[in-house]
Protein backbone atom coordinates (compact mmCIF):
# COMPACT_ATOMS: atom_id res chain seq x y z
CA UNK A 1 0.00 0.00 0.00
CA UNK A 2 1.29 3.21 -0.76
CA UNK A 3 0.28 6.99 0.82
CA UNK A 4 1.00 10.22 -0.96
CA UNK A 5 0.96 13.42 1.06
CA UNK A 6 1.70 16.56 -0.34
CA UNK A 7 2.07 19.94 2.07
CA UNK A 8 5.07 22.37 3.79
CA UNK A 9 8.02 21.24 5.72
CA UNK A 10 9.23 23.60 7.56
CA UNK A 11 12.73 24.10 10.26
CA UNK A 12 11.27 23.74 14.03
CA UNK A 13 13.16 25.89 16.36
CA UNK A 14 11.86 25.05 20.06
CA UNK A 15 13.86 26.52 23.23
CA UNK A 16 15.15 23.68 25.62
CA UNK A 17 13.39 22.31 28.05
CA UNK A 18 10.25 24.46 29.20
CA UNK A 19 11.86 27.74 28.33
CA UNK A 20 10.54 30.88 27.53
CA UNK A 21 11.29 32.67 23.70
CA UNK A 22 12.54 35.76 26.18
CA UNK A 23 15.14 32.94 27.68
CA UNK A 24 16.03 31.69 24.85
CA UNK A 25 19.76 31.59 23.96
CA UNK A 26 19.59 29.04 21.51
CA UNK A 27 17.31 26.89 19.97
CA UNK A 28 16.55 23.16 19.17
CA UNK A 29 16.42 22.38 15.11
CA UNK A 30 14.61 19.62 13.74
CA UNK A 31 12.05 19.71 10.49
CA UNK A 32 8.62 19.48 11.20
CA UNK A 33 5.04 20.07 9.60
CA UNK A 34 1.49 18.28 9.18
CA UNK A 35 1.99 15.99 6.17
CA UNK A 36 5.43 15.57 6.76
CA UNK A 37 4.20 14.04 9.88
CA UNK A 38 2.00 11.93 8.80
CA UNK A 39 4.30 10.57 6.07
CA UNK A 40 6.83 9.70 8.70
CA UNK A 41 4.75 8.02 10.91
CA UNK A 42 3.28 6.30 8.36
CA UNK A 43 6.30 4.83 7.13
CA UNK A 44 7.11 3.84 10.81
CA UNK A 45 4.30 1.71 10.65
CA UNK A 46 5.95 -0.10 7.45
CA UNK A 47 3.60 1.88 5.37
CA UNK A 48 5.38 3.27 1.33
CA UNK A 49 5.09 6.54 2.21
CA UNK A 50 5.74 9.34 -0.48
CA UNK A 51 6.37 13.29 0.10
CA UNK A 52 5.09 16.28 -1.98
CA UNK A 53 6.23 19.14 -1.91
CA UNK A 54 8.80 22.24 -2.76
CA UNK A 55 12.22 23.12 -0.85
CA UNK A 56 15.20 25.24 -1.87
CA UNK A 57 17.75 23.90 -3.32
CA UNK A 58 20.72 25.15 -0.68
CA UNK A 59 21.34 23.06 2.60
CA UNK A 60 18.76 23.53 4.54
CA UNK A 61 16.09 22.30 2.04
CA UNK A 62 18.44 19.50 1.46
CA UNK A 63 18.78 19.24 5.44
CA UNK A 64 14.79 19.11 5.53
CA UNK A 65 14.90 16.27 2.31
CA UNK A 66 17.04 14.42 4.68
CA UNK A 67 14.92 14.44 7.39
CA UNK A 68 12.27 12.81 5.71
CA UNK A 69 14.75 10.32 4.15
CA UNK A 70 16.02 9.39 7.44
CA UNK A 71 12.34 7.82 8.24
CA UNK A 72 12.20 5.91 5.54
CA UNK A 73 9.54 8.40 3.24
CA UNK A 74 10.03 8.32 -0.32
CA UNK A 75 10.69 12.38 -0.96
CA UNK A 76 11.02 11.48 -5.07
CA UNK A 77 8.69 13.98 -6.04
CA UNK A 78 9.49 16.98 -3.69
CA UNK A 79 10.29 19.65 -5.87
CA UNK A 80 13.85 22.15 -5.55
CA UNK A 81 13.61 25.82 -6.05
CA UNK A 82 12.51 29.54 -4.44
CA UNK A 83 14.68 30.85 -1.83
CA UNK A 84 13.80 29.52 0.96
CA UNK A 85 11.97 27.23 4.31
CA UNK A 86 9.49 28.36 6.06
CA UNK A 87 10.35 28.23 9.96
CA UNK A 88 7.96 27.78 13.05
CA UNK A 89 9.66 29.10 16.85
CA UNK A 90 7.95 26.78 19.60
CA UNK A 91 7.72 27.52 23.34
CA UNK A 92 6.09 24.69 24.98
CA UNK A 93 3.86 25.46 28.00
CA UNK A 94 3.74 23.78 31.30
CA UNK A 95 0.99 23.72 34.61
CA UNK A 96 -0.88 26.52 33.81
CA UNK A 97 0.86 28.44 30.84
CA UNK A 98 0.09 27.66 27.38
CA UNK A 99 2.59 26.76 24.66
CA UNK A 100 3.08 29.47 22.10
CA UNK A 101 4.04 29.50 18.21
CA UNK A 102 5.26 32.08 16.08
CA UNK A 103 5.61 31.40 12.05
CA UNK A 104 7.97 32.49 10.12
CA UNK A 105 6.53 31.22 6.38
CA UNK A 106 6.12 33.72 4.03
CA UNK A 107 7.59 33.55 0.98
CA UNK A 108 8.51 30.16 1.52
CA UNK A 109 9.33 27.55 -1.66
CA UNK A 110 5.93 26.01 -1.28
CA UNK A 111 4.31 29.42 -0.79
CA UNK A 112 5.50 30.14 -4.11
CA UNK A 113 5.58 27.36 -6.51
CA UNK A 114 2.67 27.45 -8.98
CA UNK A 115 -0.17 24.75 -9.14
CA UNK A 116 1.20 23.77 -12.80
CA UNK A 117 4.72 22.36 -11.14
CA UNK A 118 2.70 19.45 -9.95
CA UNK A 119 2.36 16.24 -11.97
CA UNK A 120 -0.36 14.56 -9.78
CA UNK A 121 -0.61 11.61 -13.04
CA UNK A 122 2.56 10.88 -12.31
CA UNK A 123 3.19 11.24 -8.45
CA UNK A 124 -0.41 8.65 -7.85
CA UNK A 125 1.57 6.41 -10.12
CA UNK A 126 0.91 2.97 -7.60
CA UNK A 127 -0.66 4.62 -5.40
CA UNK A 128 -3.39 4.01 -3.07
CA UNK A 129 -4.44 6.87 -0.59
CA UNK A 130 -3.46 10.71 -0.87
CA UNK A 131 -3.55 12.89 2.63
CA UNK A 132 -3.51 16.96 2.68
CA UNK A 133 -4.60 19.07 5.28
CA UNK A 134 -6.79 22.23 5.71
CA UNK A 135 -3.30 24.03 6.09
CA UNK A 136 -1.84 23.51 2.48
CA UNK A 137 -4.74 25.51 0.51
CA UNK A 138 -4.43 28.06 2.99
CA UNK A 139 -0.79 28.84 2.06
CA UNK A 140 -1.66 30.80 -1.48
CA UNK A 141 -4.32 30.91 -3.69
CA UNK A 142 -2.09 28.59 -5.97
CA UNK A 143 -1.39 26.36 -3.63
CA UNK A 144 -5.40 26.19 -3.17
CA UNK A 145 -5.76 25.70 -7.28
CA UNK A 146 -3.14 22.70 -6.81
CA UNK A 147 -4.58 21.07 -3.96
CA UNK A 148 -8.21 21.02 -6.06
CA UNK A 149 -6.37 19.70 -8.94
CA UNK A 150 -4.86 17.17 -7.01
CA UNK A 151 -8.18 15.66 -5.64
CA UNK A 152 -9.71 15.64 -8.62
CA UNK A 153 -7.05 13.83 -9.86
CA UNK A 154 -6.73 11.14 -7.12
CA UNK A 155 -10.63 10.49 -7.51
CA UNK A 156 -9.97 10.03 -11.04
CA UNK A 157 -7.28 7.79 -10.61
CA UNK A 158 -9.29 5.54 -8.07
CA UNK A 159 -7.51 6.19 -4.50
CA UNK A 160 -9.11 7.14 -1.09
CA UNK A 161 -8.92 10.47 -0.11
CA UNK A 162 -8.57 12.24 3.51
CA UNK A 163 -8.15 15.56 4.62
CA UNK A 164 -8.10 17.00 8.01
CA UNK A 165 -9.60 19.94 8.49
CA UNK A 166 -7.12 21.62 10.85
CA UNK A 167 -7.64 25.31 10.61
CA UNK A 168 -4.76 27.78 11.48
CA UNK A 169 -6.26 31.33 12.07
CA UNK A 170 -3.09 32.93 11.10
CA UNK A 171 -3.09 31.77 7.45
CA UNK A 172 -6.51 32.74 6.39
CA UNK A 173 -10.34 33.31 7.00
CA UNK A 174 -13.24 31.23 8.02
CA UNK A 175 -15.18 32.55 5.60
CA UNK A 176 -11.86 32.26 3.17
CA UNK A 177 -11.43 28.14 4.32
CA UNK A 178 -14.96 27.38 3.91
CA UNK A 179 -14.82 29.12 0.40
CA UNK A 180 -12.19 26.77 -0.03
CA UNK A 181 -12.87 23.58 1.36
CA UNK A 182 -16.32 23.56 -0.06
CA UNK A 183 -14.58 23.14 -3.60
CA UNK A 184 -12.22 20.02 -2.15
CA UNK A 185 -14.74 18.00 -0.32
CA UNK A 186 -16.91 17.16 -2.78
CA UNK A 187 -13.50 14.96 -3.64
CA UNK A 188 -12.66 14.00 0.04
CA UNK A 189 -13.86 10.53 1.05
CA UNK A 190 -12.91 10.43 4.62
CA UNK A 191 -12.41 13.97 7.07
CA UNK A 192 -11.04 14.82 10.46
CA UNK A 193 -11.79 17.78 13.18
CA UNK A 194 -14.72 19.39 10.76
CA UNK A 195 -16.06 21.22 13.83
CA UNK A 196 -14.38 24.77 13.63
CA UNK A 197 -16.77 24.49 9.90
CA UNK A 198 -19.20 24.27 11.91
CA UNK A 199 -20.59 28.06 11.75
CA UNK A 200 -22.11 27.68 15.42
CA UNK A 201 -23.40 24.42 15.05
CA UNK A 202 -22.99 22.88 18.28
CA UNK A 203 -24.69 19.41 17.41
CA UNK A 204 -22.05 17.20 16.63
CA UNK A 205 -23.96 14.53 15.40
CA UNK A 206 -26.01 16.60 13.72
CA UNK A 207 -23.15 18.52 11.72
CA UNK A 208 -21.18 15.14 10.99
CA UNK A 209 -24.52 13.78 9.20
CA UNK A 210 -25.19 16.99 7.03
CA UNK A 211 -21.69 17.10 6.41
CA UNK A 212 -21.24 13.30 5.26
CA UNK A 213 -24.64 14.24 3.47
CA UNK A 214 -23.49 17.64 1.79
CA UNK A 215 -20.07 16.41 0.57
CA UNK A 216 -20.97 12.19 0.13
CA UNK A 217 -18.30 11.44 3.28
CA UNK A 218 -17.70 7.71 3.59
CA UNK A 219 -16.48 8.49 7.56
CA UNK A 220 -15.39 11.67 9.56
CA UNK A 221 -13.47 11.71 12.74
CA UNK A 222 -13.81 14.02 15.32
CA UNK A 223 -10.72 13.74 18.14
CA UNK A 224 -11.39 15.44 21.45
CA UNK A 225 -9.41 17.16 23.77
CA UNK A 226 -9.44 18.13 27.15
CA UNK A 227 -6.75 20.29 28.89
CA UNK A 228 -6.75 19.82 32.33
CA UNK A 229 -3.24 21.91 32.29
CA UNK A 230 -0.64 22.57 29.78
CA UNK A 231 1.05 19.31 30.86
CA UNK A 232 -2.09 16.77 31.48
CA UNK A 233 -4.82 16.34 29.13
CA UNK A 234 -7.43 13.76 27.99
CA UNK A 235 -7.84 12.37 25.14
CA UNK A 236 -10.22 10.53 22.61
CA UNK A 237 -12.25 10.53 19.18
CA UNK A 238 -15.49 9.30 17.81
CA UNK A 239 -15.59 7.42 14.02
CA UNK A 240 -18.75 8.52 12.17
CA UNK A 241 -19.36 6.14 9.50
CA UNK A 242 -22.28 4.12 7.69
CA UNK A 243 -24.74 6.20 10.01
CA UNK A 244 -23.46 4.78 13.16
CA UNK A 245 -20.54 6.59 15.81
CA UNK A 246 -17.68 4.81 17.38
CA UNK A 247 -16.08 6.10 20.57
CA UNK A 248 -12.76 5.24 21.75
CA UNK A 249 -11.61 5.02 25.32
CA UNK A 250 -9.81 8.17 26.85
CA UNK A 251 -6.78 8.41 27.72
CA UNK A 252 -5.06 10.62 30.49
CA UNK A 253 -2.01 12.30 28.88
CA UNK A 254 0.89 13.92 30.74
CA UNK A 255 2.48 15.67 28.01
CA UNK A 256 6.19 15.86 26.31
CA UNK A 257 5.37 17.41 23.19
CA UNK A 258 1.61 17.42 21.86
CA UNK A 259 2.48 19.00 18.55
CA UNK A 260 2.28 16.38 15.82
CA UNK A 261 -0.42 14.86 18.38
CA UNK A 262 -3.46 15.13 15.49
CA UNK A 263 -1.43 13.85 12.39
CA UNK A 264 -0.52 10.62 14.21
CA UNK A 265 -3.63 10.40 14.70
CA UNK A 266 -4.11 10.57 11.14
CA UNK A 267 -1.68 8.28 10.38
CA UNK A 268 -2.85 5.71 12.46
CA UNK A 269 -6.34 5.95 11.26
CA UNK A 270 -5.13 5.44 7.65
CA UNK A 271 -3.25 2.86 8.45
CA UNK A 272 -6.11 1.20 9.77
CA UNK A 273 -8.27 1.39 7.46
CA UNK A 274 -5.54 0.85 4.51
CA UNK A 275 -5.66 -2.69 6.18
CA UNK A 276 -9.41 -3.22 6.74
CA UNK A 277 -10.26 -2.58 10.21
CA UNK A 278 -13.51 -2.54 11.40
CA UNK A 279 -14.43 1.30 13.10
CA UNK A 280 -13.89 0.46 16.53
CA UNK A 281 -10.76 -1.04 15.83
CA UNK A 282 -10.07 1.75 13.62
CA UNK A 283 -10.63 4.95 16.21
CA UNK A 284 -8.99 2.77 18.63
CA UNK A 285 -5.69 2.61 16.80
CA UNK A 286 -5.95 5.67 15.85
CA UNK A 287 -6.39 7.48 19.27
CA UNK A 288 -3.65 5.01 20.46
CA UNK A 289 -1.19 6.72 17.86
CA UNK A 290 -1.95 10.03 18.46
CA UNK A 291 -2.21 9.26 22.50
CA UNK A 292 1.45 7.75 21.79
CA UNK A 293 2.92 11.16 19.95
CA UNK A 294 2.29 13.21 22.98
CA UNK A 295 5.33 11.22 24.79
CA UNK A 296 7.94 11.85 22.08
CA UNK A 297 9.88 15.51 21.72
CA UNK A 298 9.45 17.01 18.20
CA UNK A 299 6.86 16.77 15.75
CA UNK A 300 7.66 13.26 14.12
CA UNK A 301 5.75 9.71 15.70
CA UNK A 302 8.76 8.41 16.39
CA UNK A 303 6.83 4.67 17.48
CA UNK A 304 6.10 1.49 16.47
CA UNK A 305 2.79 -0.40 14.91
CA UNK A 306 3.96 -2.73 17.10
CA UNK A 307 3.55 -0.25 20.40
CA UNK A 308 0.52 1.40 19.01
CA UNK A 309 -1.34 -1.80 18.72
CA UNK A 310 -0.20 -2.78 21.98
CA UNK A 311 -1.60 0.59 23.58
CA UNK A 312 -5.34 0.18 21.69
CA UNK A 313 -5.41 -3.36 22.47
CA UNK A 314 -4.92 -2.45 26.20
CA UNK A 315 -1.41 -2.85 27.28
CA UNK A 316 -0.85 0.68 28.78
CA UNK A 317 2.32 -1.21 30.79
CA UNK A 318 4.98 1.20 31.29
CA UNK A 319 7.46 -1.06 32.70
CA UNK A 320 10.68 -0.92 31.34
CA UNK A 321 10.74 -3.55 28.35
CA UNK A 322 13.74 -6.34 28.36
Amino acid sequence: MKVVTFGEIMLRLNTEGYGRFLQAESFCASYAGAEANVAVSLAGFGVEASYVSKVPEHEIGQSAINALRRYGVSTEHVLRGGNRLGVYFLETGASQRGGKVIYDRAGSAIATAGRNEFDWEKIFAGADWFHLTGITPALSEELAAAALDAVKCAKRMGLAVSMDLNYRAKLWSREKAREVLVMLLPYVDYCKDPLWYADGERDVPMLVERMMRDFSLRGVIVTERTAHSASDHSWSATYYTEGKAYSSRKYEMHIVDRVGGGDAFAAGWIYALLNGYDPQAAVELATASGCLKHSIEGDFNLVSIDEVKALAEGDASVRVQR
